[in-house]
């Protein structure tokens, strides 16, 4: 069980792990809050944000060098008994007619209760990556290492890819969400501690700019930044490099194609908000054409 925590990504990180390809791994997080949420009446203007989004970690991939992927397949999910979701300072597009409120959800059965209505859980992963090639990077904020993706794609099943930037890869998770909007509107989640299993391996040799997730339906490729048109052009010229090199189409068709058949879907936008959006770049499976093969 993986449950050292820190709270940025870091080429310089010690590793608490060592792993081998294929390697099945379980990761036990707090949530966004460090788990320091734990009544209503405690509100966000009060917490400590060096503390946010602490991730579990992280693990030293033997055999992972610059310029390969690291694979991670989320195997498995559990979330806690109850959950944490509140509005953050001066972050939402609501959040000049909204106060700063702390509600504590309860889950039980696959299922937790807003007022009154029950929704059924989804639990997911909002930051996952690997150490960037650099300067370090805080987990509350996504990039091209991954880091906080806030993806409700993220889930059990699904396989992310993330370009290897430092020696060993150092993967690390964390920031449980048990259901999520598209957008993540008002800043958060269902924040919740959980464990995560996950098994690695490596794809060598394989360049890639920004992380990739597979699901039973489509590849996706994710690019963030604070400007929306600058996030799209990263997003979709990643999703088009793959589609026309696996089809064989030039940009023009490989365009064509994307705009057909291809969709733009929001990860997080909880704008206004110090952290830059993350969206979601999209192309439908096909199982003769893998987008990622190794």
């Amino acid at each position: 069980m993986i449950s050292s925590v820190v709270y940025t990504f870091d080429p310089a990180h010690k590793p608490v792990h060592t792993a081998k390809p294929g390697e099945t791994l379980v990761f036990e997080t707090k949530d966004c809050f460090s788990n320091e949420i734990t009544r209503e009446d405690q509100l966000t203007t009060g917490f400590n944000y060096y503390h946010a989004n602490p991730a579990a970690g992280p693990v030293f991939v033997e055999g992972a060098e610059i310029g390969d992927i690291l694979v991670a397949r989320i195997d498995k999910i559990e979330v806690g008994d109850s959950g944490v979701v509140t509005t953050l300072p001066d972050v939402g597009p609501l959040i000049d007619q909204s106060e700063i409120r702390t509600k504590i959800l309860p889950i039980k059965n696959g299922k937790t209760v807003f007022n009154g209505l029950e929704l059924p859980i989804n639990p997911m992963v909002g930051v996952i990556g690997v150490a960037p090639a650099k300067e370090p990077v805080a987990c509350g904020f996504p990039g091209s290492h991954g880091g906080n993706l806030d993806s409700k794609l993220s889930v059990a099943g699904a396989t992310m890819y993330f370009p290897v930037r430092a020696p060993g890869a150092l993967f690390q998770l964390g920031d449980l969400h048990a259901v999520m909007g598209d957008g993540e509107l008002c800043g958060t989640g269902l924040e919740v501690p959980g464990t995560v299993t996950v098994t690695i391996r490596l794809i060598k040799n394989t360049p890639l700019e920004w992380p990739v997730l597979e699901n039973d339906e489509k590849w996706f490729s994710f690019a963030s930044d604070l400007d929306y048109t600058k996030a799209l052009v990263a997003a979709t010229r990643q999703t088009a490099n793959l589609v026309s090199k696996v089809y064989g189409w030039d940009m023009t068709d490989t365009f064509f194609y994307l705009s057909l058949w291809g969709d733009i879907e929001v990860n997080q936008a909880c704008q206004p908000c110090p952290v830059p959006m993350v969206l979601r770049v999209g192309a439908p499976k096909n199982p003769d054409k893998p987008l990622i093969v190794g």
